[in-house]
């Protein structure tokens, strides 16, 4: 009995940990816990094991410079950093400010309430990289609007908690961050992989918020005409894109030979410098020659535009690692909330109190996923999951489907930093096993994820947006009517077609994956490669550095009558062998041998 119990002690061990979690036990020390626990088992078993556990007392001694290996982890540091940049952001009022101008841009088409929540969904996301932040802000702004022009209520629910979960995909996520240090891959490899596939999901809601006002118009109706207090101006807004186009083109022409290879970004950045710069000498000087659209869209959209390209665009050319790249976000979030006026010790305080909960709670997840990784690969656990999952029919595609269903499970009891420190570690021995790039497989693990914020009724997004949205009838504060509130049932349906979305997606990035591939750039093939031998010295005088002549060959020089090296006639040995009768430096006088033709 004892020995069946240390031979299966790596299932033994996983089932325990699953059931520390259901009895409601924080993760961290769920994790460390159980480590310990078994641990002690595992030395007590191991003689019993014929050599499975490998397990012994001394082997705890390693455990502090396993915990340091994680606290000096320059990789992690991105985590404060981008957190903090969120924060600010959201304390900034910019959500307020991008929800106004791109609502009352698109406000006169049916759904474009829903569009300009999914297009600043992924803006914030871009930006933020923290989902509660961009659902909060969103339900708190965008809610009560659609609501009040007679938006139906789960897709209103669905699209704020779903364009909310953005975050988790598009770069920089914190979940991209965690994947990359669990699976040992770059953080700068992994935002370029999951960049097209989180723009296409944002492609796919808005997709499917076009369907809804194709076949239930009165579901997503239009702003009415005194909701929208910019006005029109949408040709004034479409001059100044050309107006940035025919910049950039004349930038390109003019830069192209003293800049080089990135004249493209050089070139569009001052077209969109030199624009904002006039729109704010046109709205401040009172000029008036672009409309209050044009205006408000420009001064809005930009600044987060500019945040974007100094956190995301200088790691993707190669000018600063990602936590160096988040260093720079969280300082150019605090200069725009400066020039917003909405900089405060209040504004900072929350954002250092809020940060320093996240990373604490990273790190001590951390501690205890090292203290249960020495057990479970002193009792093999790692082999023990390699097996059972290396056997699963299918190849990589079985092995694909197979985990994209567990993960999507398991999504339902445990959020994505539980699923990153505990699932994905396990996950990447069977995946290299099988020749699956590792960056490919996290960004599939990444869509997976984001679904555990929208299962319902476990969801996280769905619990930030009850937090917020009215449970019972109010009165609007604009029209003063009374409104009907958004119950629990209506936030939970309005999730599952936002889940269907993403199950689909899971299903494509793994179907084309050279959506995530391009981050190695081009690949080299050696198809085209053409390789020339350089000619032979010629056998009358020349040659490099005047050869000797014929009669007096030096060193390497072909002799008369073995002009190819390699390919001997008769009577001429190839290199190497001894001439009849010149037999080699040092070399004993042979008898001829017999040539035969």
């Amino acid at each position: 009995m004892l020995e069946l119990i240390a031979q299966n002690m790596a299932p033994i061990m996983f089932l325990s940990l699953i059931g520390f979690l259901l009895l409601g036990y924080p993760v961290a020390f769920s994790l460390a816990a159980n480590g310990l626990l078994f641990f002690a088992i595992g030395v007590w078993l191991a003689p019993y094991s014929h050599n499975v556990i490998t397990l012994d007392w001394p082997l705890l001694g390693t455990m502090p410079q396993r915990l340091w290996g994680v606290m000096s982890n320059e990789t992690l540091l991105a985590i404060p950093f981008f957190t903090f940049m969120g924060i600010v952001l959201e304390r900034s009022g910019m959500a307020e400010d991008l929800l106004d101008t791109i609502g009352q841009l698109f406000g006169p088409i049916r759904g474009g309430l829903a569009y300009a929540v999914i297009i600043v969904g992924a803006l914030l996301a871009a930006t933020t990289g923290v989902v509660a932040a961009s659902v909060i802000a969103m339900g708190l702004i965008s809610l009560p609007i659609m609501l009040r022009y007679g938006y139906d209520r789960r897709v209103a629910t669905g699209v704020i908690a779903a364009s909310g979960t953005l975050a988790q995909i598009i770069p920089p996520s914190l979940v991209l961050i965690v994947l990359a240090d669990q699976l040992g891959k770059s953080v700068g490899d992994m935002y370029k992989g999951a960049l097209i596939p989180g723009l296409v999901l944002t492609g796919l809601y808005l997709a499917y918020v076009l369907v809804i006002s194709l076949f239930r118009p009165s579901w997503v109706p239009a702003l009415p005409k005194e909701a929208r207090t910019l006005g029109n101006g949408v040709t004034s807004l479409l001059m100044a894109i050309l107006a940035i186009v025919a910049m950039t083109y004349l930038g390109h022409k003019l830069l192209a030979e003293k800049i080089g290879p990135n004249v493209d970004v050089l070139a569009i950045t001052l077209a969109v410098g030199i624009l904002y710069l006039y729109t704010m000498v046109d709205k401040g000087l009172k000029i008036n020659l672009m409309s209050r659209l044009a205006q408000q869209v420009v001064m809005v959209l930009i600044p987060p535009l500019a945040l974007i390209f100094l956190v995301l665009g200088t790691i993707f050319l190669g000018i600063a690692t990602p936590t160096e790249g988040g260093a720079m976000g969280a300082v150019g979030a605090l200069i725009l909330a400066a020039f917003k006026g909405r900089l405060n010790m209040g504004v900072v305080s929350q954002a250092l109190a809020s940060t320093t909960r996240l990373s604490a709670f990273v790190m001590f997840i951390l501690v205890g996923a090292r203290v249960f990784s020495l057990t479970f690969y002193g009792v093999n656990g790692h082999l023990w999951v390699e097996h059972l999952l290396v056997a699963v029919p299918g190849g990589q595609m079985g092995f694909l489907i197979f985990v994209s269903f567990l993960v999507f499970f398991l999504a339902f009891f445990l959020d994505f930093f539980e699923l990153a420190f505990i699932i994905v570690p396990l996950l990447v021995a069977p995946a290299q096993a099988l020749g699956i790039d590792l960056i490919w497989f996290g960004v599939i693990l990444g869509v997976n994820m984001q679904t555990s914020f929208m299962h319902p009724p476990f969801g996280f997004a769905l619990f930030y947006l009850r937090s917020v949205a009215p449970r019972t009838n109010y009165t609007d504060k604009v029209t003063g009517k009374l409104t009907e509130g958004v119950t629990t049932g209506q936030i939970y349906w309005g999730a599952v077609p936002f889940v269907v979305i993403q199950v689909v997606m899971i299903g494509i990035v793994i179907a084309f994956p050279q959506m995530v591939m391009h981050y190695k750039g081009q690949v080299f093939s050696g198809d085209s490669v053409t390789i020339t031998l350089p000619s032979l010295p010629t056998l009358n005088g020349g040659g490099i550095g005047g050869a000797p002549k014929l009669g007096a060959p030096g060193l390497g020089a072909p002799q008369l009558g073995a002009p190819a090296l390699g390919t001997p006639q008769l009577g001429a040995p190839a290199l190497g062998v001894p001439k009849l009768g010149a037999p080699a430096l040092g070399a004993p006088q042979l008898t001829p041998p017999v040539v035969k033709p």
